[in-house]
């Protein structure tokens, strides 16, 4: 009889077993844990980490009423436990670290009278522990400005150390700290913040180490100085700001001429510069812009115009700390040297009109040469017995007599004797007496 209702018995043991966890399999999947750590810490510091239940629809759901309805279970070797608190759906414990390294701690909710049962939410995290301080190197400036790590020079900074003690571990420690500013400046201080002024652009590094003392007391060696340290460092970009930009080139020049600007940035580099020419001194559109990268702070800008008329080059500067603009105005006269297209004609004309005007020159000299060598001939004396001259001379005397004569009867002469018909040169004159 006692084998027959052990079945029924066990049956009902096991159904009682699943009763009070049956809210739990329900709630399974509607609810997730968070945690929340204060982690990292240095070795003997106290860390601080704090679950709560929570909808997983960002509080759509109601969570139950009766706090004592759920229980956490923490899992946190080899970090000892030294404090564990529990409020409405949520528990908090407080654990230590004796040596350095990473230790992962989970906790589960389960029902509070069914340990065994099915989770309603899990959750792990990964604590660190440090044998050396825990900190942030902070650096500000008055001037902030829209890129990581970027600062301006020539203004002061703020540099200060946060150390990360929240169980104020070190509350009776003293501290030393040495600054080295990465452009050969060390400083000493026992105050964690500092103000520096750069004089220099580009990328340096800052370094921090930092020593923290205290008097401990221990079991086998009474009070002893214990100490820790740590080094920090931080990246900067000293920037300038870009103030202006200095245009040297010419103010007119001709059409077909290379034309060539130099620009001169006040400001740090690398740049983008960007430029427009149009016909009014106007910003550069995005889009109308031609963008070029610079390196360093001078830039040499070169264009051809092809057409007469007054232009505007409109320059955009911008590096990572400011932008400017700047403009030059140019006036483009037509070229007196006209392209390679019409060249060739007017050299072919130009040679043209030379070669005749050689030619004339030329045929000029030799007619000239041609008299003078007629007129310095020798020609035999006339006498009477040969009265008529040679043929060359009567034709000389046509031509050249009126040169070759000696008086001007002897020309009258001459030419009764050529001219027979022609009449006289001058008529006579009667005298009248009274």
């Amino acid at each position: 009889m006692a084998l027959a209702l052990w079945p029924r018995v066990s049956h009902i043991l096991w159904l009682s077993c699943l009763l009070p966890s049956a809210p739990a399999v329900v709630a399974a999947g509607r609810y997730e844990l968070r945690l929340v750590t204060d982690s990292p810490a240095t070795t003997g510091a106290e860390m601080t980490i704090t679950a709560s239940l929570v909808s997983s629809d960002n509080g759509s759901l109601v969570l139950p009423t009766n706090t004592h309805f759920y229980r956490f279970h923490w899992i946190h070797s080899p970090l000892l436990l030294r404090e564990k608190t529990e409020e409405a759906f949520s528990s908090t414990v407080r654990a230590v670290g004796s040596v350095p390294g990473d230790f992962p701690v989970s906790v589960w909710v389960t029902a509070a009278n069914c340990g065994m049962c099915q989770p309603v939410a899990r959750s792990l995290l990964v604590l660190s522990v440090s044998e050396f301080l825990v900190g942030n190197l902070v650096i500000t400036q008055n001037t902030s400005l829209p890129w990581p790590g970027s600062y301006l020079t020539k203004t002061v900074l703020k540099l200060s150390f946060l150390l990360h003690d929240p169980s104020d571990f070190f509350k009776t420690a003293w501290f030393l700290y040495r600054w080295d500013f990465g452009d050969g400046t060390l400083l000493v201080t026992e105050d964690s913040t500092v103000y520096y002024n750069y004089s220099i652009i580009g990328t340096v590094t800052v370094k921090l180490k930092v020593v923290a003392e205290w008097e401990q007391t221990t079991l086998d060696a009474g009070k002893g100085i214990v100490q820790k340290k740590g080094d920090f460092s931080a990246s900067l970009k000293l920037q300038e700001t870009l103030r202006g930009i200095q245009v040297s080139g010419p103010t007119q020049i001709q059409t077909f001429q290379k034309m060539t600007v130099t620009l001169n940035f006040l400001g740090s580099p690398p740049l983008t510069v960007c430029w427009h020419l149009t016909a009014e001194c106007l910003p550069p559109e995005e889009g109308e812009c031609r963008p070029a990268p610079v390196a360093g702070t001078a830039y040499n800008l070169t264009h051809t115009f092809r057409d007469p008329g007054d232009y505007c080059f409109s320059i955009r500067a911008q590096n990572v700390v400011s932008k400017t603009h700047q403009y030059h105005r140019i006036q483009v006269w037509p070229s007196s040297i006209q392209p390679a297209v019409f060249a060739f004609p007017c050299a072919t004309l130009i040679t043209m009109m030379l070669a005749f005007i050689m030619y004339m020159t030329l045929r000029s000299a030799a007619h000239q040469k041609d008299l003078a060598e007629v007129a310095d001939l020798d020609f035999p004396p006339m006498s009477d017995k040969n009265p008529e001259p040679p043929a060359g001379v009567k034709c000389c005397q046509m031509c050249c007599g009126p040169f070759l004569l000696e008086t001007p009867s002897e020309y009258l002469e001459v030419v009764r004797e050529n001219h027979g018909l022609l009449p006289p040169l001058y008529k006579s004159v009667k005298t009248y007496t009274v």
